[in-house]
């Protein structure tokens, strides 16, 4: 049945989220064990049990993101009943499914989203982004995060045998396509109507440095992690992760990033901030 909903629907995963009155976005154990291709619950609470302990060992508490409660669940011939269940928070969800049974296409699937969505997640939360007001800020202060962050990437790059500059433009190139659908470096300036001498992340909102970002952090974790060697292989891992952060952009309804909009250079903004700082001092 998930694969089903799966092939109808991308966005199951945003379908079944809920609201509560504060707010706060969650997600029912029972109905997500369903979607993930769990017939007995019995075996998914095994693997909450699991991401319980991921929770606790991430520094996180438990009682934060997991809530125990009671979910009201269909029966025969239209009856309910509430059965022993967790309210979960993304977190928790994004634990669950690194736990769950990679075997099954549609866990695979969750993995990529929720990983993906409680990354630019923690990006909103983090307290000097928190605290930003406007979208030149948000900018600015993404893409000091996308430099960091690409040298981070380009020194795992090289450790997996990317070495000179053009190993190091096919590499990105990789990692642009991915995300962009097929669009390279020169393909995306030519879609976003870009002079050649446009940087690309110069020209991107928030939405788009983030997604960039993740793409970026989650690359140079996988070659590192993985300790990926050659090329080829750092070029193909460049690429499916880019491609995983475009699924999931798909998936929950998003633009894709070719289609958003071109910003004024970061330059600019930074100048124009720099310049309403001196004015308030």
């Amino acid at each position: 049945m998930a694969k089903e909903i799966l092939k109808n629907n991308l966005s199951v995963f945003e379908q079944i989220k809920q609201i509560d009155e504060n707010g706060n976005e969650f997600w029912m154990a029972r109905q997500l064990s369903k979607l993930l291709d769990y017939t007995d619950f019995r075996n998914f609470v095994g693997v909450i049990a699991k991401a319980i302990e991921s929770c606790k060992n991430s520094g996180h508490n438990p009682l934060d993101h997991l809530v125990e409660t009671n979910e009201v669940v269909s029966v025969g011939s239209g009856g309910t009943h509430a059965y022993p269940s967790y309210k979960l928070s993304r977190y928790a969800c994004y634990l669950i499914v690194q736990n769950a049974d990679p075997a099954k296409e549609v866990v695979a699937l969750g993995q990529t989203y929720f990983a993906i969505q409680t990354r630019l997640q923690e990006i909103r939360q983090m307290d000097e982004y928190n605290q930003l007001s406007s979208e030149d800020e948000r900018r600015l202060f993404l893409r000091n995060e996308m430099s960091k962050h690409n040298t981070y990437l380009a020194a795992a790059a090289k450790n997996a045998g990317v070495q000179d500059g053009l190993d190091y433009a096919i590499f990105q190139n990789h990692g642009y396509a991915g995300l962009y659908g097929g669009l390279d470096a020169k393909g995306i300036h030519k879609k976003k109507e870009l002079k050649k001498s446009q940087h690309i992340l110069d020209h991107m909102g928030s939405t788009e440095l983030a997604a960039n970002l993740f793409r970026a952090t989650q690359t140079e974790e996988k070659l590192r992690k993985e300790n990926i060697q050659g090329k080829q292989k750092a070029n193909q891992t460049h690429y499916e992760v880019g491609f995983k952060v475009r699924q999931t952009i798909k998936e929950i309804g998003g633009t894709m990033p070719e289609n958003l909009p071109i910003a004024d250079s970061i330059k600019t903004v930074q100048k124009k901030i720099d310049n309403s700082n001196k004015k308030k001092d």
